[in-house]
This record gives C-alpha cells, sequence and structure tokens, in this order.
C-alpha cells in the first residue's frame, strides 16, 4: 500500500520546464548570412564588373555617340538616326558587308568540317597522341604578324609557292592581293591554319563524353565505323557544335588581324577594297576619317549582324539530332 502511494505521490512530481538553447548572437548570425547568402554574390562580382566596364559601357557608349556627328575636336552635332541612314546608303559599307560575309563562308565551313575530322582522329589509339594533341594547338599561339609574313610569302604573286604550283599544272599565276576571291582565299586559308586545331581539341572534349557504350552496341549491330561516326558522334556532338558554330560566327564576322597584316597593316583592305571587312572600315571611320558617330553606327550594324547570324546559325544546328 505504501508502494503505490508514493508511486501516486511521484507521478504527482511537477515536470521541470525544458531548457533553453543559448541564444546566438548577432554578429554570428551575420556572420552566417554573409557565408551562406552574399558571399556566393561576392566571388561572382569581378566578372560582372568586368563585364558591365568593357561589355555594357562601351555598347551604351556607341549606341549614344552613334546618334551624333562627333569628330575629333570634340563637335558633336545631333543627327538621330541619320548615321545609319547613311550608312545603309554607303557603297563602302556594303562592300565590307559582302567581304566579311563571303571570307567568313570560305573560311569557317571548311574549317568546322576539318575540326571535326580531326577531332575524330585524334579520339583514336595512335602512338604519341598527347604530343600530337599538343601539336594542333601551335598555329593558334603563333604570331598573327608571324603568320601574315609566312602566308604572304606563300601567295606571293612573283616568287610565291602557291603559284609556282599553279604553273606546274599549267594554270596562269594569280595576283592574289590584287583580285577579291583570291585574296579572301587567301586570308581564309590564314584563318583556317590558325583556328582549326583549337576548335578540334573542343571537339575532342566533346567526344570523350559520349558513352562508349553506344558505340559497342552500335558495333555488335553491324555498324561500321563511319556510320557510327554519323550517327552517333555528329548528332552527340550538337551542344559542342552549338559553341563552336557561334564562336565562330562572331569570330568570323569581326574578322580584322588576318586581312589587316595581309595588306601590310593597311585597313584599307586592298587597292579597292576588296578584302576590307566591317571591323576594318569600323577603324578606318574612326581613327583615319575621325568621324566617330559614324564609325559607331557601322560597330551597332556589325552587332546587329552577328546576332542575326549567330540566330540562324543556331537554329540551322539545332536540328542536327532531330530537333525541329
Amino acid at each position: 500500500m505504501s508502494v503505490n502511494v508514493d508511486a501516486g505521490r511521484a507521478s504527482q512530481a511537477p515536470i521541470p520546464p525544458p531548457r533553453s538553447r543559448p541564444r546566438r548572437s548577432s554578429g554570428l548570425g551575420f556572420l552566417s548570412w554573409l557565408d551562406l547568402k552574399a558571399a556566393p554574390y561576392l566571388l561572382v562580382s569581378p566578372y560582372f564588373l568586368l563585364f558591365l566596364v568593357f561589355g555594357i559601357f562601351p555598347l551604351g557608349f556607341t549606341l549614344w555617340y552613334s546618334l551624333f556627328k562627333y569628330d575629333l575636336t570634340g563637335t558633336e552635332e545631333w543627327t538621330g538616326l541619320g548615321n545609319y541612314t547613311a550608312l545603309l546608303s554607303d557603297g563602302a559599307f556594303w562592300n565590307a558587308v559582302v567581304n566579311t560575309i563571303g571570307m567568313f563562308l570560305i573560311a569557317t565551313v571548311p574549317q568546322i568540317l576539318l575540326a571535326l575530322l580531326l577531332a575524330n582522329a585524334l579520339n583514336k589509339r595512335i602512338r604519341g597522341r598527347l604530343l600530337v594533341r599538343m601539336g594542333v594547338l601551335l598555329p593558334l599561339v603563333t604570331s598573327v604578324v608571324a603568320v601574315a609574313v609566312v602566308f604572304t610569302q606563300l601567295y606571293g604573286r612573283d616568287w610565291g609557292l602557291i603559284n609556282w604550283i599553279l604553273e606546274l599544272f599549267g594554270a596562269d599565276p594569280i595576283d592574289w592581293k590584287a583580285q577579291r576571291i583570291p585574296s579572301w582565299i587567301a586570308i581564309s586559308t590564314m584563318i583556317d591554319w590558325r583556328w582549326t586545331g583549337y576548335n578540334s581539341i573542343i571537339f575532342l572534349a566533346g567526344m570523350q563524353t559520349i558513352p562508349k557504350d553506344l558505340y559497342e552496341a552500335a558495333s555488335i549491330d553491324g555498324a561500321s565505323r563511319r556510320r557510327q561516326f554519323w550517327q552517333i558522334t555528329v548528332p552527340m556532338l550538337r551542344p559542342t557544335m552549338i559553341f563552336v558554330v557561334l564562336n565562330s560566327t562572331i569570330g568570323g564576322l569581326t574578322l580584322f588581324a588576318e586581312p589587316t597584316t595581309f595588306f601590310g597593316g593597311n585597313v584599307h583592305g586592298g587597292t579597292n577594297s576588296q578584302f576590307q571587312t566591317v571591323s576594318m572600315f569600323i577603324v578606318e571611320q574612326g581613327f583615319r576619317e575621325f568621324d566617330y558617330g559614324y564609325a559607331s553606327g557601322a560597330a551597332w550594324l556589325l552587332f546587329l549582324m552577328i546576332l542575326v547570324g549567330s540566330l540562324v546559325n543556331f537554329l540551322l544546328i539545332r536540328r542536327i539530332g532531330g530537333n525541329k
């Protein structure tokens, strides 16, 4: 009986309140918030600051001055869209546009195809594979001036190696700098020699992410290596190909170094501007004619041309792999 009474008293004993956790100080809470929330933005902020200074600001600056007639003396005269209407009726500007698109097509299409085939070859088991992969990047690190000197000698009118080879087959020598299409071809070979290896390494990186099981299954089904390349490798490389094509589009439409050095550093693009690009036209108007407003308008038209070209190429590449 006493045991039951003691048990009842024990059950009626008051329960002590739970101990509260010690509160963190406001300083520790702020440091925790700074570490979890603010630190990621602080780490990526340098890129956005640089992009703001060297990307967004120049775009806005050139857009503003494209609405003025602005020269070296600082004279500003509001023209509105006058520079754009003058450019659209300027034969020299359209000549530069035709030259740019022509050299872009001649250089970029073979470049991407050669880079794709070269990457496929580098993806196989060969001796000295690492050295070969490093070797294809050597043209990229070569000085543009040195490349121009070599190719100027190769395409020389009187003593050039290319004309000597043509003469062996009975063809007449070509003045590569004086004619439009030959000058396009000569400059395009310079571009392809420099950038094919770079694009092939990018394609190679994309190829190494393709699962080997796909190739093994295709081999079991009797697919040849050529069929595996066109039906497995190329469709699986679609994201990489989009990057390469967009990058080549931007580089091809802003072409400046190769044609300028091909003519000895003159931005006029030949005696008749037969290979003057839009970038060369912009530099000529801004720093030879000192018409900064006109050059700014041409720069914005080039920017719009790059956007249209990139969009067209993006839509074309998206069709690879069955996407409509």
